[in-house]
């Protein structure tokens, strides 16, 4: 009897220590699948920098395409929103945010599309707040040398007649590479339009990022997305803008 109830006390043990032994080891997994997925949602960033992904989207504003937090808004709570995205990063095509077509990726597996998606679809508890209405918006109100005063919704100096520090970095990145075609200062050329007449013929920001970005080919202007980012578009959208109006003068402004 006493053999028994031994023989049962060392089986009850060894169970316990296998039980253990199992629940450890399902931990560990756990553990590890976790942090497998924290690394890969890490890794999405990474390789959508190091692809064309940030040259037309930013997180919470619009530039050639929607914004990341507007896609996972659309999409949030769709079962299939997951293999449908990859579908269509994989193969690219236009209509559903547009008539901009976006190219395809096929560089990428469809894993790293599905690492890149999921990371795009958690960025809906990340959206900005609601832009508030444009009149509401701030304004920099400026006199123009013919008299009038116009408002802009961004600052054109920082310091007396000193620009700021976006404006100075799009003239410079205008002067380094806008020029040969739209001209010195952006007055023009034979090759390419005065972009100040454009913005003050109503070209929006909007309008005038996306050309940049997308360029305009049956006219032989190459897209520069993937070279500039967002806001290299933007600063050199501020320094014509204020070329456009008269705020700045010809030649290298004061920093």
């Amino acid at each position: 009897m006493k053999t028994t109830i031994w023989g049962m006390v060392n089986a009850a043990v060894c169970l316990a220590v296998l039980l253990g032994t199992g629940l450890v080891a399902a931990r560990a997994l756990v553990q590890a699948a976790e942090a497998e997925s924290a690394q890969a949602a890490g890794d999405a960033p990474k390789m959508m920098h190091e692809s064309d992904c940030f040259s037309c989207h930013s997180v919470d504003k619009k530039v050639v395409g929607p914004a990341f937090s507007a896609v996972a808004a659309r999409y949030s709570g769709k079962p299939d929103a997951v293999s449908k995205l990859v579908e269509k990063v994989k193969n690219g095509g236009a209509g559903n945010w547009g008539d901009i077509p976006m190219p395809p990726h096929p560089q990428f597996t469809d894993a790293q599309l599905k690492t890149i998606v999921e990371w795009v679809l958690a960025q809906n508890s990340k959206a900005a707040p609601a832009a508030a209405p444009a009149n509401g918006a701030k304004t920099y109100n400026y006199k123009l040398p013919d008299g009038r005063t116009l408002a802009l919704h961004f600052p054109v100096f920082s310091n007396g007649d000193h620009v700021t520090s976006s404006v100075f970095k799009g003239w410079e990145k205008f002067n380094s590479y806008c020029f040969r075609c739209h001209g010195t200062d952006a007055v023009g050329s034979e090759y390419a339009p005065d972009l100040r007449h454009s913005l003050e013929s109503g070209m929006t920001k909007s309008q005038f990022i996306t050309v940049m970005m997308e360029g305009v080919p049956d006219k032989g202007m190459p897209k520069w997305s993937g070279f500039f980012d967002p806001d290299d578009a933007d600063e050199i959208y501020q320094y014509v803008k204020a070329r456009s109006v008269g705020l700045v003068k010809p030649g290298r402004p004061s920093e």
